[in-house]
């Protein structure tokens, strides 16, 4: 143990029991140390490869994190390419998976996270996240020839960008220090603040600084030679995602927003996760509320679940690189066959659409497989933009550009019609009134949303043709539609509650005001009137007649029944009596 028995330096798997009560004090303690780091990353693991067990996890930092044996095998199999994959040297890639039944409650910062933070940075109180460097390098020292290990960074935060980058810094030197390494790292993790949607922060990072401004980054120092600015914090690099699919976009828009189960067979995990993420972010700023899984394989827990064919495929995006999918998602409507990038002179060579009947042999060629039909028109000329970009050597980074500010305006055109019309189901601010119940908001009617898109439809803001109505139908049927309804009544009824409570404070106040009420009597029935409680009531009372911090802890402490022995040792406790007084 080093640093006050925060580390493991041992080279056994870290093995722990999350539901065991045993030195709960002593790991709360333990824990709260980690506090800042926690709110980055779960924990780090690092991964090798074990010739009688497989993968294993080799070390868990911080020592006291409590994953569950399923997450554990769950992080080993994720953590590592398929053996098909043949991927050799380094590789980066990133993975989903669902926490267990009966892991800790939801943290209080991580509310506060997701109240400033745009939908598609949200926290899950559901899944986390895993960013892998995985190096396989020959090496005779060992039995079977190849180095394998893999340092996996485990977070609840979807921030692609910065981890791969992170991980990019940091693993190359951790594969030749180990140990030292990554507890430096960690301890520098722990100094962060806290990760703050909009503000800008500086991050230190082995002698450098990782600054994240508002959902972008710069590294500079020793990180990189020079400073290198990144898109952002979460965002790839579009266009590179869909080179070889750039002509289909509109078809892979439209599959997205209605939640379509969709399946994309690539060539290696980096391709696959790449691919899965860039396709959920094509409906952004509306979140995606399907499963998505960016790398998924045959031992995943979920892996019966998502097969199985006694019923309809589920509403999940994934990734995959066994070959050994094509027979088994046979049934998926659509699926996605990518092979390596391969140019036609400038252009890449763009796949086909083929029927799902095509789907058949492990020799399936690329291509995208489904019959369906897409409601809107393509956008020809974004195409030839994209096109002529790539004669043009544009930068990739400049093509990305003009292909997410398209998606962002295709997107905003869908959404502004349902936003105008949610708006309208909201009462009136004048029918709030103090003495009564506030009213409620009015039904959503898809038949009267229909009716308004002749005069404040998607044609008003996009050039696109096709059949909207039909488009917005099935929208309504698929889970995306869903969360963002209970999102935005959420927010309307969280808006119509904190008017109703406006309203009746000032009611009350003015009401005892002209009564001549005392300060004490106004703020005591206007906490009343707010539900407040009697504990809530009788601190802001005295507080109000400027009492010591003693007597409003006497006071509140009775209001709640507690033991004259309770009352002095929190009264004593406010004075900051010695341990002994207090006795």
């Amino acid at each position: 143990m080093e640093d006050g028995g925060r580390w493991s330096r041992g080279s056994d798997p870290v093995v722990m029991n999350p539901f065991d009560g045993s030195e709960d004090a002593d790991r709360g303690a333990c824990r709260s140390t980690w506090a800042r780091f926690s709110s980055w990353l779960e924990c780090v693991c690092v991964v090798t490869f074990d010739l009688e067990l497989g993968q294993a996890i080799e070390l868990v930092y911080p020592q006291d994190v409590k994953l569950t044996e399923k997450e554990k095998t769950s992080i080993c199999y994720l953590s590592f390419p398929d053996s098909y994959s043949g991927c050799l040297g380094d590789t980066q890639f990133s993975f989903r998976l669902r926490q267990s039944v009966g892991r800790r409650a939801w943290r209080l910062q991580e509310d506060v996270y997701n109240r400033d933070a745009p939908a598609t940075l949200q926290v899950t109180p559901s899944h986390f996240f895993g960013y892998v460097y995985f190096r396989q390098v020959k090496d005779v020292s060992v039995r079977r020839g190849y180095f394998q290990k893999s340092l996996v960074l485990v977070s609840r935060l979807p921030y692609y960008g910065m981890f791969h980058s992170l991980l990019q810094a940091v693993a190359p030197e951790f594969f030749e220090k180990l140990q030292p390494c990554l507890e430096a790292v960690c301890s520098e993790i722990d100094q962060w603040p806290s990760p703050i949607p909009g503000q800008t922060l500086h991050l230190p990072l082995m002698g450098g600084v990782l600054q994240v401004r508002g959902g972008a980054c710069i590294r500079g120092g020793n990180v990189l030679p020079a400073p290198t600015v990144l898109p952002s914090v979460h965002e790839l690099d579009l266009f590179k995602c869909f080179q070889p699919v750039l002509v289909h976009l509109q078809m892979f828009w439209e599959l997205v927003l209605l939640g379509e189960p969709l399946v994309v067979m690539a060539p290696s995990p980096t391709v696959s996760s790449e691919t899965v993420l860039a396709l959920i972010s094509i409906i952004s700023p509306l979140r995606f509320c399907c499963d998505f899984r960016p790398y998924f394989t045959v031992h995943d827990s979920e892996f019966r679940e998502f097969t199985t064919r006694t019923q309809a495929p589920p509403n999940v995006v994934l990734g995959v690189t066994n070959p050994f999918f094509i027979k088994t998602f046979q049934n998926w409507p659509h699926v996605v066959r990518l092979g390596e990038t391969k140019m036609a002179g400038d252009l890449p060579k763009q796949v086909k659409v083929k029927k799902p009947s095509k789907l058949k042999t492990l020799e399936t060629k690329p291509g995208v497989y489904t019959a369906f039909k897409t409601f809107l028109h393509k956008d020809k000329i974004l195409i030839k933009r994209l096109l002529r970009g790539i004669q043009r050597k544009r930068p990739s980074e400049v093509q990305s550009a003009i292909l997410r500010r398209h998606l962002l305006e295709l997107t905003q055109s869908f959404i502004i019609p349902l936003e105008r019309y949610m708006a309208s189901l909201m009462p009136l601010q004048r029918s709030v009134t103090p003495w009564k119940t506030p009213p409620q908001i009015r039904p959503f009617s898809q038949e009267d949303f229909m009716s308004t898109l002749d005069q404040t439809g998607p044609q008003l803001t996009s050039g696109l043709k096709g059949d909207w109505t039909g488009l917005y139908r099935k929208f309504f049927r698929s889970p995306n539609f869903d969360g963002w309804y209970r999102h935005r009544h959420k927010e309307m009824t969280q808006k119509l509650e904190s008017l109703h409570l406006e309203v009746l404070s000032d009611a009350v106040s003015h009401t005892l005001a002209a009564n001549q009420k005392t300060e004490t009597e106004i703020i005591y029935h206007t906490l009343a009137a707010n539900q407040k409680t009697e504990t809530e009531i009788i601190y802001h009372t005295l507080a109000a007649n400027q009492k010591s911090d003693t007597g409003i802890i006497y006071h509140t402490l009775a209001a709640n029944q507690k033991s004259d022995t309770g009352i002095i040792y929190h009264t004593l406790a406010a004075n900051q009596k010695s341990d002994t007084g207090i006795t």
